[in-house]
């Protein structure tokens, strides 16, 4: 699964690297996003060729949900079953985007303690995981937009972790991804594949991360690790 990760990037950074109209809104370095929390995420405009960034809920609702309580179950959707599930069938026809980062996070067992780990593109640089999105309407009739990241299964550095990673699409296939004039989902399903493991680095990050309310650089400063966690990658 994915439920935390790192977007240190500002808002111009951003749209400028996924050639994208950046929002109203500013978005300031995060290093520790959580689920349910505000996130940048991009989708291609419906009637014209363009890209939008904006921000969304993580953790997505249903159009058809009766009530906002099960976002929080909704912040990953497994790559394989996704477009049998109908949370998710709608939105992997018409609601593809992209979610930007440039770091993630997962917990490796240690005793009776977590190990934090930060898993790394290509020295830090910023991806896109494959997302879907959604627009709920409130009781108040507002409406609230909401994402979810597709999982697959993992390559070689971050199975030493966890069994699930973020799908991290290739930049050659972001176009595909977000075309809305392609419905074939068995098409856009191959692009759901883990990301060469000879892109990828990961190191251990202090306990820090575990905390939601800590948000700043040292959740991913390396720190060292015991003996016994060290060769892992």
């Amino acid at each position: 699964m994915c439920g935390r990760y790192r977007l240190s990037r500002r808002r111009q950074i951003l749209a400028e690297h996924f050639d994208a109209d950046p929002p109203e809104d500013d978005w300031v370095p995060r290093y520790n996003i959580a689920p349910t929390q505000p996130v940048p995420v991009i989708r291609q405009h419906p009637a014209e060729p363009t890209r939008v960034l904006s921000l969304m809920r993580w953790g997505l609702i249903p159009s058809w949900s009766k009530d906002a309580s099960g976002a929080a179950r909704m912040i990953n959707a497994r790559s394989e079953t996704a477009h049998t599930l109908a949370a998710f069938r709608e939105p992997m026809k018409f609601r593809r985007c992209l979610i930007p980062a440039d770091g993630f996070y997962e917990w490796k067992r240690a005793g009776t303690t977590k190990q934090p780990f930060c898993f790394e593109v290509n020295d830090g640089e910023i991806f896109a995981l494959a997302g879907l999105w959604d627009g709920w309407k409130d009781p108040n009739g507002q409406w609230l937009r909401s994402c979810s990241i597709l999982t697959t299964t993992p390559n070689a550095v971050p199975s030493t972790v966890h069994d699930r990673m973020p799908v991290i699409l290739s930049r050659d296939d972001h176009d595909v991804w977000l075309d809305p004039g392609m419905k074939d989902v068995g098409v856009v399903s191959q692009l759901l594949r883990p990301i060469d493991a000879g892109q990828m680095r990961a190191y251990a990050v202090s306990d820090r991360v575990n905390q939601v309310e800590h948000d700043d650089v040292e959740c991913c400063t390396p720190v060292e690790v015991a003996e016994s966690q060290r060769g892992l990658f």
